[in-house]
């Protein structure tokens, strides 16, 4: 094998040309970003100075070391899960429902930051907890998604030997578990989030998305609210409306991964000036036993 075989110089020019698009992708991202955002970060960076001098002649008492001390009490508050209006905690920072969603944001990587651990045994034990729970998860996930990628299927199977339209049916079946699963991880959370946490209807979809994509900066983190009483379900819903949705939006990202790959091989073939007809037909020649032990892998029957 020589040189070029074995470092794959072939495959180069595409590589860097998905790198560009990546990288301006990115920078497109942080203009618009920096455009909606940065006039109102300014507008916020004023706002607070301002009312940071209104405490100064409101309470003539308090001096800059004072407000200091008292940010720094607000803060810790904050991440005790206590509430200042009075001397509750939620239910609470550490005890073992808040402890459970804790260790389920550090296995998803969710990780909105709200609490973490302080103590030294604590830290170590993230570290290697998440070692060996990250992987768990994703295994977890790629199982849960395939099955429900099976039932899909399976339906979608049915349908069409009712009916005899086989585009058509499996067209419709992507589209009725679509919008299944938009109802089902967005559209009921998002109710459920507005009337518990009192968000708008564009922060509580904002959240679930935030969530379930694993991005998680935050700023928004239901069941966190020390002056909201919560049921005893909550929690409950909490979790399972993580797990399941995790596995519907991974299942919704690798389909979108995958029209984006055939995007990019109808892009090569017709930039090296191919048959996209005659490639595709080859390849298809030369990968049945790939695609019939994929499709068997899908459809088989989950052990009892």
């Amino acid at each position: 094998m020589g040189i070029k075989e074995m470092l794959d110089l072939t495959r180069v020019p595409s590589i860097l040309l998905l790198g560009m698009v990546y990288v301006a992708y990115v920078l497109i991202g942080g203009v618009i970003f920096w455009k909606l955002e940065g006039d109102l970060g300014k507008k916020d960076i004023s706002n607070i100075l301002l009312n940071k001098q209104k405490l100064f002649s409101t309470y003539t008492c308090l001096n800059h070391q004072g407000l200091v001390d008292v940010a720094q009490v607000i803060q810790e508050a904050s991440k005790a899960g206590l509430s200042l209006k009075s001397n509750t905690t939620t239910d609470g920072f550490w005890q073992f429902t808040s402890s459970a969603v804790f260790a389920a944001t550090v296995v998803t990587t969710i990780g909105y930051g709200n609490m973490s651990p302080s103590t030294s045994a604590g830290q170590i034990f993230c570290v290697f907890f998440a070692l060996f729970g990250i992987p768990l998860n994703l295994v977890v996930l790629n199982k849960v998604g395939k099955y429900m990628l099976s039932l899909e299927r399976n339906i979608s199977d049915f349908l069409q030997r009712k009916s005899g339209h086989k585009t058509c049916t499996r067209f419709f079946i992507h589209l009725f578990s679509y919008i299944c699963g938009t109802v089902f991880f967005f559209i009921v959370p998002m109710t459920v989030f507005q009337l518990f946490e009192g968000w708008t209807y564009s922060q509580a979809i904002y959240y679930c998305f935030i969530t379930l994509s694993t991005i998680g900066f935050g700023d928004f983190v239901a069941d966190n609210n020390p002056d909201t009483d919560y049921p005893n379900w909550y929690s409950v819903f909490m979790a399972s409306w993580i797990f399941f949705g995790m596995a519907w939006l991974a299942l919704l990202i690798n389909h979108s991964i995958d029209i984006l790959e055939r995007l990019n091989a109808l892009w090569k073939q017709k930039w090296r000036g191919q048959n996209p007809e005659g490639e595709s037909s080859g390849s298809e020649d030369t990968k049945p036993e790939a695609d019939t032990k994929e499709e068997n892998e899908i459809q088989k029957p989950l052990p009892q």
